[in-house]
């Protein structure tokens, strides 16, 4: 079910916000999920801390109560061992929060990295099933309508007869696999994705003696000689296992770090000093404003 479907047809909703993290946790500030009676839309990390907030807020709905707040220890008390603290916000919802919150959504949403999967052949189709359930923009891009129309994962499937105008028009910051039927439109399309230089990711599939071979091509007809950020062959971290899902499995961990590196790498930083803000032995608070309905 989608946010604005959920809150549009829940009567009463409780905002969980992640406001404040402190040390290591399940999620970063700003996470958030909404809370009903008898529902629940998105997560702040899971486990014991968002059993508690879900408690939490289905205690205020009972209550009548329009506002609390939690700070929370990650640790023993609570059978977590994460060491950082967190607090959140627990707002009942307004029409005017629903509408703000379906807004921020649908912005969030826009701003999501494209992933262009070039070619709609076995792997390519394996790559949409998991790409469909990542926070991406997935589109799967093929001249042959047959092989477009066996893909039946939750992305965006394109038609096209030259994929290169696709590649052009895609936004700054975008992923492209190249894995099309065709050796000579491989080449092609990876030539024009690395040509952009503002692409996250370029990959084709193939071997080291196909990168060979590209490295020719793209030296003889490219504006630039530079392969350097060119992944080939892709899912390099594979298995000497072939089928296509396997392969897909590997190219789509590959892809993500290189789309969520640098937040991966901040977090990793921050997690080495967790002591520096994890105040040890507090047992954590909760405050709820006694305002009714």
């Amino acid at each position: 079910m989608t946010l604005a479907r959920f809150l549009t047809t829940s009567k009463d909703v409780i905002h969980v916000h992640l406001t404040n993290v402190r040390g290591s946790s399940p999620r970063d500030a700003g996470a958030q999920m909404f809370v009903t009676a008898d529902g629940l839309h998105g997560t702040i990390g899971g486990g014991q801390l968002e059993y508690m907030a879900i408690d939490e807020a289905r205690a205020m709905l009972r209550a009548g109560c329009l506002a609390g707040q939690m700070d929370v220890p990650l640790g023993p008390e609570i059978g977590q061992c994460c060491g950082g603290r967190v607090a959140i916000s627990l707002t009942q919802m307004t029409a005017a929060d629903r509408q703000a919150a379906c807004s921020a959504h649908a912005e969030s949403i826009a701003q999501l990295p494209h992933v262009y999967i070039l070619g709609a052949g076995h792997v390519g189709r394996a790559l949409a099933q998991f790409f469909q359930f990542l926070p991406v923009r997935c589109i799967l891009v093929d001249s042959r309508s047959e092989e477009l129309s066996l893909c039946d994962a939750t992305v965006e499937t394109r038609l096209s007869a030259m994929a290169e105008a696709d590649i052009r028009c895609a936004p700054a910051d975008s992923a492209f696999v190249v894995l099309t039927h065709d050796h000579a439109l491989d080449f092609l399309l990876t030539s024009e994705a690395l040509d952009r230089g503002d692409a996250a990711y370029v990959g084709l599939i193939g071997s080291a003696t196909k990168r060979v071979k590209f490295s020719r091509f793209h030296a003889a007809h490219a504006t630039t000689t530079d392969i350097d950020s060119l992944t080939c062959p892709i899912g390099h971290n594979a298995s000497t296992d072939k089928r296509p899902e396997v392969i897909a499995a590997f190219v789509v961990a590959e892809i993500m770090e290189r789309l969520t590196g640098a937040a991966a790498r901040a977090d990793t930083l921050s997690d080495q000093h967790p002591a520096q803000s994890a105040e040890e032995g507090d047992t954590g608070q909760y405050h709820r404003e006694g305002f009714q309905k």
